[in-house]
């Protein structure tokens, strides 16, 4: 072989090494970066509890002056009024008592803890067990619905306890982890990242949840989620599943919500909230175009409730909601923690879109009422009306009707709807409509007048209310 064969050789193996020895390096590097959790489990395992409760469930008896028949002991049914009704069919007798499981954790040297609402709902024994094996019975203190969160106390001295951290700071890809008790085995620990903030979910519109995936299961609920500081930064609450299980979508309670709901709990029993009585909805891109915005962002109010902080305040259906006491409100979802949030009787200032315009409007803030929910029915029918440019018929209310309804003054319903722009809208039979292109509608004569005028070379918004609930949309007519 040439001397420069062997060169070429002997570079080639050099290049091998050096690439492997790179490889390797790497791969130490990147195995080194990735977070070791043991200290944190040693550090606050000890603080994270098992909540076990239970209840009597209601007792089954037969109806007065029925008598069940005679039900041969060889009958499949025999088993079933034994078991239930006491071997005799007609007697009385109980069911089954309820149980259920769940995690929580200490949050003070004497004895209080915080868990989920839902694990003790109901509750009339509640059990706390700790790792070292002790258990007590506990006194529920308090319990809301709304966040999801329920405190607790034990009668003991020097428990271990956790530290809550700050919410506001986490990001997005970040690491946690969580210890809990899933389908009842303790002290299981699981991590992941955070997958998103301020996540609203359907019928939760109080708590800006937190995102992960974590794996968490029936009865980690109430655990604590850590950051890599072993600070609480959520309690896990919820879990997104079609078969019951983990799925990739486990949602918390930010600390921030915890702290302030955990400090009204014990002082007080309950939790106070502010209300701006109002009804919303997002602001779609039609919507936006429709509002003359360059895009879409903030709350459309869809209704103002009466007496409401936000009618006091002179809010008016149809403006936008785009800062709330100085922050900013990118979407609907956003503006319900933020007024939840707010001391009850301060006054606040509220950014709004205006008819393009931009205003500030203050508003004294109220205590949230225990139902602020408008509750309408349908109307009575009245004179059908030719075909119009949006292809449906429909009718007035009258004095009773429009009580009814709580619309006031204003509002025709669509008695019947055919293919056109109204139902491309979205407009369905059964609406009332409300306001069409910013303009109260008083009767069914005005309502035809306005659709002489609409424009037909961009949306307009049209309020119309369903079901009870208002809901603006986007109407184009047909060029």
């Amino acid at each position: 072989m040439s001397y420069h064969g062997k060169k070429s050789m002997r570079q080639k193996s050099v290049i091998f090494i050096l690439s492997l020895c790179f490889l390797l390096y790497n791969g130490f590097v990147q195995a080194r970066s990735l977070p070791n959790f043991t200290a944190l489990v040693n550090n606050n395992s000890a603080a994270v509890v098992n909540i076990s409760t239970s209840a009597k469930s209601t007792h089954a008896v037969a109806p007065p002056g029925y008598n069940f028949p005679d039900i041969p002991k060889d009958s499949p049914f025999h088993d079933f009024f034994e078991k239930y009704f006491d071997g005799a069919p007609g007697g009385p007798g109980s069911l089954p008592d309820r149980s259920s499981l769940g995690s929580g954790f200490i949050i003070s040297k004497d004895g209080y803890i915080i868990t989920n609402h839902h694990v003790v709902k109901d509750a009339e024994e509640i059990i706390v067990r700790l790792s070292d094996r002790r258990a007590f019975v506990a006194e529920l203190i308090g319990s809301d619905s709304k966040s999801d969160i329920a405190v607790l106390k034990v009668e003991a001295i020097d428990l271990p306890i956790l530290k809550l951290g700050d919410s506001s700071t986490i990001q997005v890809g970040e690491w946690v982890l969580a210890i809990g008790s899933p389908f009842g085995f303790d002290a299981s620990v699981t991590a992941g990242i955070i997958s998103a903030v301020g996540r609203s979910l359907p019928n939760e519109n109080y708590i800006p949840f937190i995102q992960t995936d974590v794996a968490i299961n029936p009865g980690n609920s109430g655990g604590p989620l850590f950051n890599l500081d072993g600070e609480v930064v959520g309690v896990n609450s919820q879990i997104y599943s079609r078969t019951g299980g983990f799925m990739g979508l486990s949602f918390a309670v930010p600390v921030n919500v915890v702290k302030n709901v955990y400090q009204q709990l014990k002082a007080n029993g309950r939790v106070s909230r502010g209300w701006l009585g109002v009804l919303i909805q997002d602001v779609t891109r039609e919507l936006a175009e429709s509002f003359d915005m360059d895009y879409p962002h903030g709350a459309l109010i869809a209704q103002v409730l009466p007496g409401s902080p936000a009618e006091k305040a002179g809010i008016e259906v149809g403006d936008i909601i785009v800062k709330f006491n100085g922050e900013t409100v990118s979407f609907s979802s956003d503006l319900p923690p933020l007024v939840g949030s707010t001391l009850v009787g301060s006054t606040v200032p509220v950014g709004i879109i205006r008819r393009s315009k931009s205003e500030t409007i203050r508003v004294n803030i109220s205590e949230l009422p225990t139902d602020d929910e408008v509750i309408a029915k349908g109307a009575n029918t009245a004179p059908d009306l030719d075909k119009n440019a949006l292809n449906i018929r429909v009718k007035d209310l009258n004095a009773e009707q429009k009580q009814e309804l709580n619309t006031g003054d204003q509002g025709v319903l669509v008695e019947k709807i055919a293919p056109g722009p109204a139902q491309k809208a979205g407009i369905r039979q059964g609406d009332i409509i409300l306001i069409l292109n910013n303009i109260k509608i008083k009767d069914t004569a005005h309502f035809l007048d306005l659709l002489k005028d609409l424009p037909k070379d961009r949306s307009i918004p049209v309020l119309i209310q369903r079901r009870g609930g208002p809901i603006f949309l986007a109407l184009k007519l047909d060029e």
